[in-house]
């Protein structure tokens, strides 16, 4: 693979690393799910006919994988990037088939050798201008994940690979000090886990995350986080005191509180429990905590709204925030071919709702209007938002921030200056 990016020697068994498993003896954290036994055969992804995209009609090239072989994953299919001259299509040549010796699907992580780590945005629609991602790809497996299509950018599909083939930043932490020194740098609240999940289940191995905090911590630099992982809570012995200074809080994504619902849809993320307790968690520590109702999909998940913000005002969230479903490029097949494995009865309304939500279209990509639609349907999920929130007593206090207190520390004594 060309460009900042290597393969690590090693690829890991899907099943070693789902939340859930015993993991490292200092976390002490589970996930909530029991173990995915995986032996994953794929079709139509390491095999079959290479065919130029161009002649390919539409849908056709469709790289769908066994059930038996993405069990814990979203994604139904692993259908060739946007990018790419030719698509995999599967065939059936009548020597074998299903019944084959299966090939392990497996997650593999690679090293991203990128050169900076703090990215910056001027959309006028986000509140920050800068975020840290310290991983590429997410196993969570979120099939709404709007960050599934940046996968295509390294050649891969924003399909299973945006799941299995992920991309750790091990130098981030270096990075990010070096960016911090920089004489030229004015602080401002760095915002971690609005692309990839920070505590995604390859974080109890690599703790990238927690030495990206040990930094800001050290540096007396603000940070807002959002997750969907109870992981998080390992690192509140760094959270907390930078909460005491007015420097971190944290927003945990709470999408549904029906285990079904959240096993197919965000399959390799924490139960609904398991996130309401790391709010409790989090806000005993003394940590702001919000909750993010997100994504918003009419028809499958928005008859929860108000049950959702009632679980997370008592668990002790303070503030909240919701986020329409998002559908571009290569996500609205991706949810298309989801929602119609899982919900059939219902895929053609939830479709409908989307797509009146949106001006009729799947998505409409404008600031201001892409996080929360547009039309009767959008209106109404906004009223019953802020009706809820008005009478549980969500964002009557928002906290804030406070970078005056950014402040370099002195070099490591004894250690060469790299910068």
């Amino acid at each position: 693979m060309s460009g900042p990016f290597k393969i690590a020697s090693s690829a890991r068994p899907a099943s070693a690393d789902v939340d859930g498993f015993d993991f490292a003896a200092e976390a002490h954290v589970s996930d909530g799910w029991d173990a995915f036994a995986e032996e994953a055969p794929v079709f139509g992804t390491a095999a079959g006919i290479r065919t130029p995209v161009a002649q390919v009609s539409k849908g056709a090239a469709k790289a769908f994988v066994h059930p038996d072989g993405r069990r814990g994953r979203g994604a139904v299919t692993n259908t060739s990037g946007r990018y790419e001259k030719e698509a995999r299509v599967a065939v059936d040549d009548g020597w074998g088939g299903p019944d084959d010796e299966p090939a392990p699907l497996r997650t593999s992580v690679g090293i991203d050798t990128s050169r900076s780590i703090i990215t910056r945005n001027q959309s006028p629609d986000i509140p920050f201008d800068r975020s840290i991602n310290p991983y590429r790809g997410c196993e969570h497996g979120c099939i709404y994940c709007f960050a599934r299509p940046t996968h295509a950018y390294l050649g891969l599909s924003p399909g299973i690979d945006f799941e299995a083939k992920l991309f750790m930043k091990p130098d981030a932490a270096a990075l990010l000090e070096k960016e911090l020194r920089a004489p030229k740098y004015k602080p401002r609240v760095i915002a971690i886990g609005t692309n990839t999940d920070p505590y995604q289940p390859i974080e109890r191995e690599h703790r990238i995350m927690r030495q990206v905090l040990e930094v800001l911590a050290a540096f007396n630099h603000p940070v807002g986080i959002t997750t969907k992982s109870a992981l998080i809570t390992r690192d509140i012995d760094i959270l907390a005191p930078m909460a005491a200074q007015g420097l971190a809080k944290v927003y945990l994504s709470v999408t549904t509180l029906d285990r079904e619902l959240a096993r197919s849809m965000e399959p390799r993320a924490a139960t609904p429990a398991k996130r309401l307790q790391a709010i409790r968690e989090l806000t005993q520590a003394g940590i702001p905590v919000g909750c993010l109702f997100a994504p918003v999909i009419p028809g499958l998940n928005d008859h929860e709204m108000e049950a959702v913000l009632e679980a997370v005002k008592e668990a002790g969230a303070g503030e909240a925030g919701y986020l329409l479903l998002r559908l571009p490029l290569e996500i609205k097949d991706l949810f298309r071919e989801w929602l119609s494995e899982n919900y059939p009865n219902r895929a053609d309304k939830v479709i409908s709702l989307i797509r009146q939500a949106r001006g009729g279209v799947d998505y409409v990509a404008g600031f201001g209007t892409r996080m929360v639609g547009t039309g009767p349907i959008a209106a109404l999920i906004a009223q019953r938002f802020e009706a809820a929130c008005k009478r549980l007593g969500l964002n009557e206090r928002r906290y804030s921030l406070d970078a005056s207190k950014f402040r370099p520390p002195p070099p490591v004594r004894g250690q060469l200056s790299l910068f």
